[in-house]
């Protein structure tokens, strides 16, 4: 097989950081542009937490929000690709963290970003089985909803859990081709459904909809919200909808070292996966806004206003069938290009001895796959504690949604905010990307749009995310202070740092048969 001309220039980058190409350099642009947009997935946040939206601020709040979270997340992906372009590594946010703010700073950053994705895949995967529930167990095969109990919930979800760990280990290959799959499934569904609700409504088209607030926080929302008499407020906490669904477009990153022609191909994936999320999204929840039978009515269906109004219209039953197992495999395959994610940032973080007692083990990568392969079985099984602990019930889906967007676009905002101070004093070299004179303007619009989308989550009925994000900030920093500060050695930060490294890189990758 011809190996790619730039795959040298992708390995001597590697190296120039202090790290051998352990992990198959499979991935092309258009891989890394899916696994960013099938994590995303419009098709798990935009519907599974529409009520959120409508449930705040009514049309207004779907229409003008959507926009309004996409144009900041949008911003956010700018300012981290142009770090990406300059440091393509895997588990990219907490090596940019480190290098661009310090040891601490990056430390810091690796454990709110891998918390972050577990809340992903976590809550995804949640999601999978109430949506496999509702659709096609009751929607098509006609079960009783009521014959459902938690324990059903537990089961399904370690089987989809599992799965999801199985096609990961089983090799990057696999994995880019079921994402690349997922990124035609979430385009084709989406227009379909975009299709179905303008042209079978039910209703006339009201285009004033996507412009009128609507107080609907307390009972007119099915208190998705509790009361507020602030409109603006409602307004800001719908926001909470577009945050949790363009989210983890940092998977572009994490797969660096799987990528081809990194320092383009990854900033180009995080960019185009949310400006085009952003895109078909905006068109499908205005789409759902428009063909609602009743907005009065569809306040107060909270959760299930998108299946509601779904219902309403005149699409044969077949496809409607057929567009609920579309749905179902979609989320499927955003938790599994979640784990991917996820066992990347781990293996990256225990590769620079960031997990106390593990990292030996956690950084293994099998010489059959060439996929971190504890990693990944590792974070399968946090994910699993972690949807344990929020419950065996349908509220724990909404808080493992919160946590997600909160604690990925905290640690979004981390190493932003440390390059924002280091640039142009010892952040000086940049990759092939760069935003110029807007590189700083950016990064200030991009943490205070960070910073609006994770306060939502610290809101009632959701505050105990907020709480477990506060207590996190205060155990990271006792913990670093008490232990890690004099004993976590971090990645190689220096000239020196790398040149102690280049014997090991040798070791390490012919022990895996060469830079793959």
């Amino acid at each position: 097989m011809s190996v790619p001309s730039h795959h040298d220039e992708d390995v001597k980058v590697l190296h120039s950081m202090g790290y051998s190409q352990e992990l198959s350099r499979r991935m092309g642009g258009f891989q890394n542009f899916a696994i960013s947009f099938s994590i995303i997935c419009i098709l798990a946040g935009g519907i599974g937490a529409y009520g959120v939206a409508f449930g705040a601020g009514g049309g207004g709040s779907v229409g003008i929000g959507w926009l309004v979270g996409s144009f900041f997340a949008l911003v956010v992906a700018a300012a981290m690709g142009q770090i990406a372009s300059a440091y393509p590594t895997a588990g990219g946010l907490y090596h940019w963290g480190s290098i661009l703010g310090g040891r601490g700073w990056g430390w810091a950053t690796a454990w709110i970003n891998l918390l972050g994705l577990l809340f992903v895949v976590s809550s995804v995967n949640y999601g999978v089985y109430l949506l496999l529930r509702d659709l096609v167990l009751v929607g098509i095969f006609g079960m009783d909803a009521e014959s459902f109990t938690g324990t059903h919930l537990v089961i399904a979800v370690v089987l989809i859990t599992l799965t999801q760990a199985y096609l990961n280990y089983a090799g990057i290959k696999v994995t880019t081709i079921l994402t690349d799959f997922s990124g035609y499934l979430i385009l084709g569904t989406a227009v379909i459904l975009i299709a179905g609700f303008l042209f079978g409504s039910s209703v006339p088209l009201d285009f004033s909809r996507i412009v009128t607030f609507t107080n609907n926080t307390g009972e007119p929302g099915a208190n998705m919200w509790p009361q507020t008499g602030s409109l603006f407020f409602a307004f800001v906490l719908g926001l909470l909808h577009v945050c949790y669904t363009i989210t983890g477009f940092d998977a572009s990153a994490h797969t660096s070292e799987e990528t081809r022609d990194a320092q383009r191909a990854v900033p180009r994936g995080m960019l185009t996966s949310v400006f085009w999320s952003a895109v078909f999204g905006w068109l499908l929840v205005v789409a759902v806004l428009l063909a609602m039978p009743d907005t009065a009515e569809g306040a107060k269906q909270g959760w299930s206003v998108f299946y509601w109004t779904l219902d309403s219209t005149s699409l044969p039953a077949w496809l409607k069938s057929l567009l609920g197992v579309a749905i179902v495999v979609a989320n499927y395959l955003c938790a599994l290009a979640g784990m991917t994610s996820l066992s990347r940032m781990i293996y990256a973080f225990a590769r620079d001895g960031g997990i106390p007692g593990a990292s030996k083990f956690l950084r293994q990568v099998s010489p059959k796959h060439r996929t971190p392969g504890a990693a990944i079985w590792v974070g399968a099984a946090l994910c699993l504690v972690l949807g344990l602990l929020a419950g065996n019930n349908e509220k724990a889906y909404i808080i493992l949604a919160s946590g997600c967007a909160v604690f990925l676009y905290v640690s979004y905002i981390m190493p932003i905010g440390a390059g924002l101070f280091a640039e142009g004093k010892t952040w000086t070299k940049k990759g092939p990307f760069q935003l110029g004179v807007w590189s700083k303007p950016i990064a200030v619009v991009a943490i205070i749009g960070g910073a609006i989308l994770a306060f939502v989550g610290f809101q009632e009925p959701y505050q105990l995310v907020g709480e477990f994000l506060l207590g996190t900030i205060v155990a990271l920093v006792v913990i670093w202070f008490a232990f890690e500060k004099s004993r976590f050695p971090g990645p190689p930060l220096t000239e020196a740092d790398v040149k102690a490294r280049q014997a090991e890189i040798a070791k390490e990758e012919a022990a895996l048969g060469g830079a793959g």
